[in-house]
């Protein structure tokens, strides 16, 4: 089973768990005028224009998460920036800096004294904790005090980052760093209370799934990171939503709270956005465009040109 972990990197809130002050990969790994060879992909950048064709939405999918070796981006990435007036990140600039919204994590994630993290799932999932910590020398009794979908997220963290793969180098971060640089408008789409109250709100059964599918998905990260990555880089939304969606019948309540429902609210904000004259780049993560309740098909049932972006006007056919 490959569930969680695609959703779990598909939210910024790993930003805020390792408290990563926003900011850009070398100066080199990306350039206005940088140019990929014909193998690292087209990118996954999608237009959408307004009813009049006047003005433009970027959907410009994200991978939070990321290694140097994943640069350069993909040339329309840096051309949907230029042409953009202001950005909607899925977080507002700024979040994952806080060291208040770094404590409200901490707050909602620890149990009381009375209680502790194996009170609350069973001794397998306990048992595989407790073996997976010892891989990385860490003490058992300092993720104890943890809910399961904090301890979720630090390993998932902490697996990442054995591969290279931090949220400082994430897309995100990149253009949110380059925004503030060039004081072009940025705002987000949620908040981080809102994503936090996604996790903190989940069942026990939930949490100690999410739990003791990340222990498990986590032994073959590498090979499935690479083959998220290349999906990506090509703008291949099939190969992604069947990376993400493969379980999803299995989980109908998690797949609409932490996309189905959140790609409503936002395809509200962003119909609104398509009036106000204004192009915008609007970077979330990928899997948000995937799938028959995706940004991308949500957009064209309602009648709107959207069209896979390479950097001009010239784009190719709908993926």
């Amino acid at each position: 089973m490959r569930l969680f972990l695609p959703w779990i990197i598909c939210l910024p809130l790993l930003l805020v768990l390792t408290g990563c002050e926003p900011s850009s990969p070398k100066a080199e790994a990306v350039v206005p005028d940088a140019v990929l060879a014909p193998e690292d992909g087209a990118g996954s950048v999608w237009v959408v224009k307004s009813a009049n064709g006047k003005n433009k939405l970027y959907l410009c999918g994200t991978i939070h998460i990321l290694r140097e070796e994943d640069y350069p981006l993909a040339p329309a990435y840096e051309a949907a920036y230029l042409d953009s007036q202001m950005l909607l990140l899925e977080l507002p600039p700024g979040s994952g800096s806080s060291t208040d919204l770094v404590s409200r994590m901490s707050s909602l994630a620890t149990y009381s004294n009375d209680t502790a993290l194996d009170r609350h799932i069973d001794e397998k999932s306990w048992a595989a904790v407790k073996a997976w910590a010892a891989t990385r020398n860490l003490d058992p009794s300092s993720l104890n005090r943890f809910r399961p979908w904090y301890v979720a997220l630090m390993i998932t963290a902490v697996e990442y980052a054995a591969l290279g793969a931090k949220p400082d180098q994430g897309v995100d971060n990149y253009f949110e760093a380059l925004a503030a640089q060039d004081k072009k408008p940025a705002e987000g789409l949620e908040t981080v209370e809102f994503q936090l109250q996604m996790f903190a709100g989940l069942t026990d059964h939930q949490q100690q799934e999410l739990l003791s599918q990340t222990l498990e998905e986590v032994k073959n990260l590498s090979g499935e990171f690479n083959k998220m990555i290349r999906a990506w880089k090509d703008g291949d939304l099939d190969t992604l939503h069947g990376m993400l969606f493969r379980e999803a019948e299995k989980f109908p309540e998690l797949m609409d709270l932490f996309l189905n429902n959140r790609n409503r609210n936002w395809i509200t904000r962003l119909e609104q956005e398509l009036l106000t004259g204004k192009n915008i780049m609007v970077l979330v993560g990928t899997g948000h465009f995937a799938g028959e309740k995706g940004l991308v098909n949500l957009f064209r049932s309602k009648g709107y040109d959207v069209t896979h972006y390479q950097g001009h006007e010239s784009e190719t056919p709908p993926h």
